[in-house]
């Protein structure tokens, strides 16, 4: 029988013990092999268990499975290497016990970041005891079991509330330049008392008073009243969002027809407003039957109306699996797998995401005409196309720091239902949809037409969507900003920002430069099938896949040439340092022989009776002896000079071995007119002339 298995987690640098329910009561104390990130704590454990690799035909790795309180880790039994295999269980989408086999009990396990995970386990009650384990952890009832709550990275208070303010939604309303003559901030939203799935504080047209914003939430979907989400100051055209209005098929209000006016008027430089709705016109005709549906132009005056048809999460859930059971196909021919990639529909929904932004971005840069989004509710595709369109609009969004503030504005901030479309909690299964995800395949699909407009890389956007899914940082959990409030999110879990600022390094485009014409201007992507613009994202939805060919993107080679572009630099910086002091070295070797040279004349010293040097053979030896001195034992003057064969024996870095092992020329091989002047051996000077060296 199952019963409560108490976790004791203070000894894995958590933060308190949890009670888990559903996990039996088998195993031992034992030891992580990983360094000290659990130390010990009681695991269900199952050896001899085998782990496939569904792409190749190689042996299946044979090790130990672990069942923790947060990962499920799989120890290959290999002397050699200890490979481990870890899975948050936050990360678990679904767990199948297929049928018995004579080699043992099939465990499927599929995982939000599209990893895919397929055990042997020899006996039929272990595979039991694990399917019923991971079923209960993968499937939380409440928040406080999250990953989140447990994630201690030892920082100090003040670091994770420095984390915390890398964004501020403040400063980034301050560099778009509101408020101004025509924007403000309001607070009739304090306290949530208009719209609970909204921020506290909301940018609204200086015209729109208390008294029609909250009469236009009442007649709004959600009470999800118009409000500002990008602003273009350049012409004051603007990007504002909503839910869909309660119109029906002839129900009107004033103070929303009022709203709309004002932000129309809020750009002077246009006579009329765009009104956007993102869904198919077949679906929003058919909420009118429900008291919704869409703005009437004869009763709103100066908008003109866009359809824009983005289907519903429904039918997003349903093509992104079909899109994984194509890549789940073992060997598929090349027409299969075209044929499965079209009938699946992702690509053209992405197109369809796409095409919205481009129109909103255009209606702005171009026209310079504001324009008012909204889908049914205001939270799905609505914050897909405000995004896309900002990101088109502004190059500081397609910055790593830009990239963090545009989804914490049009993402966290308005309310997206992180808990229902991703699955953190144990619920209705029809809620999930892979929204953000699309987004940041689109993000992608940008990136991959325009190569040097963005800051970041696709490892970046792969974070990003790995960690939405992970609950190891609390910047995407709940459905809103009040709901994270009451659960004190910052004060009791870690920003993923500042953890991704803090290695910002890794996620840098090698391709970016920020005085790049890509970077500067607005973006238009080529929609036109005949480019080729939509690909598939094998980085995203195969990068498991251990049995394919080895891959590397441009990207990551790009960088490893910088990273080794760099150390030659630097090499060169140290070798300059020292060719400077060799010269150094060099021209106070001659002054030393000029004063004696000097000091000889002067004492009418005669060759046959000079007592420093009575032959050229032995004042040449008495140079060549001379290096022998410390500096500090001699005058002011001393020095020291390397001949050509002590400059190759003394200084191992210099050597040709050297050179050779760090990818430095052999700077004795130079020719002499590069600016150095390096005599052969047979140049018929004599041996003890100094060798000097130019880069």
């Amino acid at each position: 029988m199952a019963e409560n298995l108490p976790w004791n987690l203070s000894s894995m640098g958590f933060d308190s013990a949890v009670s888990i329910p559903g996990i039996p009561l088998r195993g031992s104390y034992a030891r992580s092999y990983v360094s000290g990130i659990i130390k010990w704590f009681r695991w269900l454990e199952v050896e001899n268990v085998r782990l496939l690799d569904r792409v190749s035909s190689r042996k299946a790795a044979l090790g130990t499975l672990y069942l923790t309180a947060t990962h499920v880790i799989f120890v290959e039994n290999s002397s050699d290497t200890r490979k481990e295999t870890w899975v948050l269980h936050s990360q678990i989408s679904s767990i199948e016990k297929q049928a018995t086999t004579a080699t043992g009990c099939p465990l499927l396990i599929r995982c939000k970041n599209f990893q895919v995970i397929q055990l042997i386990i020899p006996q039929e009650r272990d595979c039991h005891d694990v399917y019923i384990s991971l079923i209960r952890l993968a499937r939380p009832v409440k928040y406080e079991e999250l990953y989140c709550f447990s994630f201690n990275p030892k920082l100090d208070k003040e670091e994770r509330e420095q984390g915390w303010k890398l964004v501020d939604l403040n400063e980034e309303y301050n560099r778009m330049g509101i408020p101004n003559d025509y924007w403000q901030i309001s607070d009739v939203n304090r306290d949530y008392g208009v719209c609970d799935s909204y921020p506290t504080e909301v940018y609204v047209p200086k015209s729109a008073t208390a008294h029609i914003i909250v009469g236009s939430s009442k007649f709004r979907s959600r009470r999800r009243f118009p409000a500002l989400s990008y602003y273009c100051k350049d012409n004051n055209a603007s990007i504002c969002r909503s839910s869909q209005p309660l119109s029906g098929f002839s129900a009107r209000c004033l103070e929303d027809e009022q709203m709309l006016q004002a932000i129309r008027k809020a750009n002077p430089g246009s006579d009329f407003l765009y009104v956007v709705d993102t869904r198919p016109k077949l679906n929003a005709m058919a909420n009118r039957a429900a008291g919704k549906g869409y703005e009437n132009e004869d009763n709103y005056s100066n908008i003109k109306f866009q359809f824009i048809g983005i289907e519903n999460i429904h039918v997003m859930r349903n093509s992104l699996q079909k899109m994984l059971e194509v890549c789940e196909l073992k060997s598929p021919s090349m027409s299969d797998f075209l044929w499965g990639l079209e009938n699946s529909g992702w690509l053209k929904h992405i197109k369809a995401i796409m095409d919205a932004g481009i129109f909103i971005a255009k209606a702005v840069a171009e026209e310079g005409v504001s324009v008012l989004v909204h889908c049914s509710d205001g939270w799905d595709r609505t914050a897909q196309v405000c995004s896309v369109a900002s990101l088109l609009l502004d190059p500081y969004y397609r910055t790593m720091k830009g990239f963090m503030v545009l989804i914490e504005k049009d993402w966290i901030s308005f309310g997206h239902k992180f808990n229902h479309r991703y699955g953190n909690l144990d619920g209705d299964p029809k809620e999930i949809s892979p929204v953000i995800d699309q987004f940041i395949e689109c993000v992608w699909q940008l990136m991959e037409q325009f190569p040097c407009a963005f800051e970041f890389n696709e490892r970046f956007l792969i974070h990003i969507q790995h960690h939405i899914y992970s609950c190891q940082f609390g910047n995407f959990l709940c459905n809103s900003q009040k709901e994270r409030r009451e659960l004190k999110i910052q004060e009791r879990t870690y920003s993923l920002w500042a953890h991704l600022w803090k290695n910002r390094a890794d996620y840098l485009n090698p391709l970016y430069r920020s005085n790049h014409s890509q970077t500067q201007r607005t973006l238009y992507p080529q929609m036109a099938p005949c480019n080729f613009l939509y690909k598939f994202w094998s980085g995203m939805y195969n990068r498991f896949e251990k049995g394919l060919h080895p891959r590397q993107s441009v990207t990551d080679y790009l960088m490893a040439v910088k990273e080794e572009t760099q150390q030659l630099e630097e090499e060169l910086e140290v070798l300059g340092e020292r060719l400077a002091n060799l010269q150094k070295m060099q021209l106070n070797g001659n002054k030393i022989q000029s004063k004696q040279q000097d000091r000889s004349k002067q004492l009418g010293l005669s060759a046959s009776t000079n007592s420093l040097a009575n032959t050229p053979q032995e004042y040449g030896n008495d140079l060549k002896s001379f290096p022998s001195r410390s500096p500090s034992q001699g005058d002011e003057d001393s020095a020291l000079i390397l001949t050509q064969d002590n400059l190759k024996s003394s200084d191992p870095d210099l050597s040709a071995n050297s050179d050779q092992e760090s990818g430095v020329e052999d700077l004795s091989c130079r020719s002499p007119s590069v600016g150095g002047c390096l005599p052969s051996e047979d140049s018929g000077k004599d041996s003890d002339e100094a060798v000097c060296l130019a880069v």
